[in-house]
């Protein structure tokens, strides 16, 4: 009887060990199949963040953009803090690293907030309203801006009771001048003029008159360096507080998806 249940002992611990080497065998299988799953895996993780990082650059390179206002030159239009996205298809948009443009399916029109690249300061980008295109005749008399000959209805344009400026960058306004002798020509802020634009060349201004360095001053926009049409503000919020985490404590919920016109 006892060598009986002895032999059953044995034969029960036989079982437990192969249970458990068959055990060891499945777990060594499933680490093989992950091992042999993990390069199709990462595979496919860089496949989606290839396909995403360039789905972007092309959305950002071609169709929208996004621009922040630092600058109160074109208040009240814009604020400081306003976020805009921009249309970049509208007008078309360069191919980096060339001089090719894609044709845009609509042409820049007067009245148009553009995005641009200044050229007197090629790093930066400024956002300002087109008032002259090529072949207009543009001049300002006591802040009036004239237009082929008709003063225009600014009701976007903010002025203040700054005094009229002088400034010696204005002096490229006589190369376009036809009211007289340009040697005699002397342009102020809020005096300048007539001047004819030539072909492909734009003239932009900032809504806050008195406070915007635009085409008074650096000159005539060649179209190539147009990036795109201002849309709407996608945010806004007031970047001059003093309150801690204004971007969330300050937000200007009114202008949050606001056209720009």
């Amino acid at each position: 009887m006892a060598k009986k249940d002895k032999g059953r002992g044995k034969g029960a611990g036989s079982d437990d060990r192969s249970s458990t080497k068959e055990a060891a065998e499945a777990r060594r299988a499933r680490r093989s199949e992950a091992k042999a799953d993990n390069p199709n895996s990462m595979a496919e993780w860089t496949k989606s963040i290839v396909i995403a990082v360039a789905l972007f650059v092309f959305l950002r390179t071609f169709l929208v953009q996004t621009f922040v206002i630092t600058s109160g030159s074109m208040e009240e239009t814009l604020l400081v803090g306003d976020m805009l996205l921009v249309n970049r298809v509208a007008i078309g948009s360069k191919i980096p690293g060339t001089d090719l443009r894609i044709p845009g399916y609509s042409e820049p029109k007067r009245g148009d907030v553009l995005v641009f690249d200044p050229p007197h300061e090629p790093e930066l980008m400024l956002i300002k309203r087109l008032v002259g295109l090529p072949g207009d005749t543009l001049e300002m008399r006591d802040r009036v801006l004239f237009v082929n000959g008709e003063a225009q209805d600014e009701p976007y344009v903010v002025h203040d009771v700054a005094g009229d400026d002088v400034h010696p960058w204005m002096v490229w306004q006589r190369e376009h001048f036809i009211g007289g002798d340009p040697r005699a020509y002397a342009p102020t802020r809020d005096n300048w003029g007539p001047l004819v634009i030539p072909e492909d060349r734009y003239f932009m201004l900032g809504d806050n008159r008195e406070h915007s360095l635009d085409s008074r001053y650096w000159g005539l926009l060649e179209g190539w360096r147009l990036e795109g049409r201002a849309v709407f503000t996608y945010y806004s919020y007031n970047k001059d507080s003093y309150r801690p985490l204004p971007a969330l404590r300050e937000v200007r919920w009114g202008r949050i998806g606001r056209g720009i016109s």
